[in-house]
């Protein structure tokens, strides 16, 4: 941090504060400008209409007149602002009616003067800005500006703060990016200029957290630079409590003893079927657990052939997880003997916490588990299931098939959606994780586990908010160039619930704010539950794309179109067939076929023509991907289809040809089976769908962008 930039920041600051205000006035906000190279135009204070005169005459041109007031924080609303003021009369009058203007506006109000700004030229309005978002942190704005910025909400946000190339990056994350680079004739902006306003508040901000809000609205950007017509800042009402950290080796510590436990203690276990404690029991003893276990009921000395002990305390020997399936009021008496044994984890299935009100008897479970260092999942979980250890420590149907997929949520139905799914789809899964309320664990400890684990190849998360945005991003970014991430919000149509003081704050809804963080993290948003899952199912079957060039080929002129417009939908390119690939693919499709992208080799075509035209995609380094759409037909059935297309891409594969391929199949029902015989040989296939396949597709695209293996960004 620049010492003397802080200085000059802090006293501005510290004058506000003294005062009891939270809102800069305008030329305070110049000052912090100042201090940071914010450009702003020329401008002075004028406290009668002499001076006003005096000030205007000496920027030799039209100004602009504004209001200032530590009252009024928006100023048009008031008719404090006045532009294009040229002339000593002009002034007077401007001045008489500004004032008049605040007092009949709010007579209380404080004046402090007129500000005489130099009129800037005409450009492109744009708004650069930052607010504190309570799940991200610091986050700074760049959009569309001026009157229309609420209306178009054109804008994006990033982390703050940011570097010159991530700023850059903002200026080609808003839909009208084009008008920036110069439309029809007009000259583009100095891109440099307006990267630097986003760069330099994101920096402000970073470092003064006790900033909350930063507007400057609108910036008036041109081919010759880019300067803030207007400045607003506002203070935070007080500070803000920082959750506690964890740093990654203590995480992945007590991660290693939850997930690969030697030794689980039931506390509450039960005899009696139909009670939560019975339930548990049952699927850690028939869900093969080679670990010790050690059911815990001061009222059994056996259950389900295990010595019962009446308290944790008793139980011999290290214990590495503590399993609650008590009522949620004997919880904190038992976490305390869980800590007093030396436990590192408690995961607490009882539900009657912070969900039905109950946050004192939250908090107080966090403030026990904190004293003894005994890290918390749950409260109001469905537990969890470590399918290579065995481990079924769940209330719920037990799942025993090990895979690739982790998978996690808050909610215990969407835990059993994904239980259900995996069911039917035969997928694999190294763990199935249920949050609850997150009093302590969350998702970035599952992540910082997961990053490591070797038998994860892939990430799922349903999430309804994030306790630590920061601690999320941080995981994901260290994750994603290993393995893909894919997140499910809910909640993207909520609003966001507190009043905001700028235009900044207004646009930065919840799931604004969401949707580009997580995709600054390189996290591949999934729109609903469905997608999740299949995503998470097939990006590990896919693998990584080497370019950009996707080329379908189909037996249907329909399914054609469909499908370039999925791949149009999914952000991805379709190639551009050159002249001796498209004479090859006409060499094998008959007269009337059309060559091109899509290849549309016909419906009534033999397995030979499929297979020959797949080859020639596959064999084709300028390809990158292919996209298959099959047409049900008896001259080639679906299992003939699925056959040969699975044979050719495993004999490419072995030839060291590894490329993503994916296929919509079209026709009855036999279909199904083609496809799910296609998915198990590494061909994503999905049947009565033109879109499913290439949003798959277009998943791992854009995970490989961001893992870094494509250039474009995320």
């Amino acid at each position: 941090m620049d010492e003397n930039r802080a200085a000059r920041v802090r006293a501005v600051l510290d004058a506000v504060r003294a005062e009891g205000r939270t809102t800069l006035t305008a030329p305070e906000g110049k000052e912090v400008a100042d201090a940071y190279g914010i450009a702003v135009p020329g401008e002075e204070l004028a406290r009668d209409v002499e001076e006003a005169v005096a000030h205007a005459a000496r920027f030799g041109g039209p100004v602009v007149m504004k209001i200032v007031s530590p009252d009024i924080l928006h100023k048009t609303e008031a008719g404090g602002v006045v532009v294009g003021v040229e002339g000593a009369a002009a002034v007077r009058e401007a001045f008489h009616t500004i004032v008049g203007n605040a007092r009949a506006y709010d007579e209380h109000a404080r004046v402090t003067g007129v500000q005489i700004q130099e009129l800037l030229p005409e450009g492109q309005e744009v708004i650069v800005g930052a607010v504190t978002d309570p799940t991200f942190g610091k986050v700074v704005a760049f959009g569309l500006g001026g009157v229309l910025v609420e209306v178009l909400k054109d804008v994006t946000f990033r982390l703050a703060p940011v570097d010159a190339d991530e700023a850059l990056s903002m200026l080609d994350s808003i839909r009208a990016a084009p008008v920036l680079r110069g439309v029809r004739g007009r000259a583009g902006v100095d891109r440099w200029a307006l990267a630097e306003q986003i760069r330099r508040v994101s920096l402000l901000v970073a470092e003064f957290p006790e900033i909350a809000e930063v507007d400057l609205n609108p910036v008036i950007a041109t081919p010759e630079g880019a300067h803030a017509a207007d400045v607003r800042i506002i203070l935070a009402d007080g500070p803000v409590k920082e959750r506690r950290r964890y740093a990654r080796e203590e995480i992945l510590a007590s991660m290693r003893r939850l997930m690969k436990p030697r030794s689980v203690a039931v506390i509450g276990a039960s005899g009696e079927p139909g009670k939560i404690g019975n339930s548990v029991m049952r699927n850690l003893v028939d869900g093969g657990f080679a670990g010790d276990i050690h059911p815990v009921n001061p009222k059994a000395d056996d259950i389900l052939g295990r010595k019962a002990y009446r308290s944790v305390g008793d139980v011999p020997g290290e214990v590495d997880v503590a399993v609650f399936a008590i009522p949620a009021r004997f919880v904190g008496a038992a976490l305390e003997e869980v800590g007093r044994k030396g436990i590192p984890n408690a995961v607490l299935i009882p539900s009657g916490f912070a969900e039905t009100g109950e946050h004192a008897l939250q908090a107080e479970i966090v403030e026990i588990a904190e004293r003894h260092g005994v890290r918390l999942l749950g409260p109001n979980i469905y537990g969890y299931y470590s399918t290579w250890q065995d481990l079924c420590a769940t209330f719920c149907t037990p799942y025993d098939v090990k895979g690739g997929v982790a998978l996690t949520s808050q909610s215990g139905g969407i835990g059993m959606a994904i239980l259900g799914f995996a069911r039917s789809t035969r997928t694999g899964v190294s763990a199935i994780v249920g949050l609850g309320n997150k009093s302590d664990l969350d998702e970035d400890d599952l992540l910082t586990w997961f990053a490591q684990d070797p038998h994860t190849e892939c990430v799922a998360m349903h999430l309804e908010d994030l306790k630590d945005g920061r601690a999320f991003v941080e995981a994901a970014r260290a994750t994603v160039p290993k393995k893909p991430v894919v997140v499910l919000k809910a909640g993207r149509t909520a609003a966001g619930a507190r009043a905001a003081g700028s235009h900044t704050g207004a646009l930065a809804g919840d799931d604004a704010v969401y949707d580009d963080i997580l995709r600054q993290a390189g996290v591949i948003r999934a729109p609903g539950l469905h997608d999740m899952l299949e995503y998470a199912r097939a990006l590990p079957v896919l693998p990584a794309p080497c370019g950009d060039n996707v080329v379908i080929i189909t037996g249907a002129g329909g399914s054609g179109v469909l499908l370039s417009d999925a791949v149009t939908d999914n952000g991805l390119s379709l190639m551009e067939i050159p002249p001796d690939l498209d004479e090859a693919f006409r060499s094998f499709i008959p007269p009337f076929g059309a060559a091109g992208n899509p290849v549309d080799i016909t419906g009534g075509e033999p397995p030979s023509t499929y297979e020959a035209t797949i080859r020639l995609g596959l064999e084709d380094p300028r390809v990158h991907a292919l996209v298959l759409g099959y047409w049900h037909t008896i001259v080639t059935p679906p299992m003939v289809f699925a056959e040969l297309t699975a044979r050719v891409v495993a004999e490419f594969r072995e030839r060291g040809v590894v490329k993503p391929v994916v296929a919509s199949l079209a026709g009855d029902v036999e279909v199904e089976e083609a496809c799910q015989y296609l998915f198990e040989r590494g061909v994503v296939a999905y049947p009565y769908t033109t879109e499913r396949p290439v949003a798959v597709l277009g998943a791992k695209y854009r995970w490989a962008r961001a893992a870094g293996l494509l250039g474009g960004g995320s």
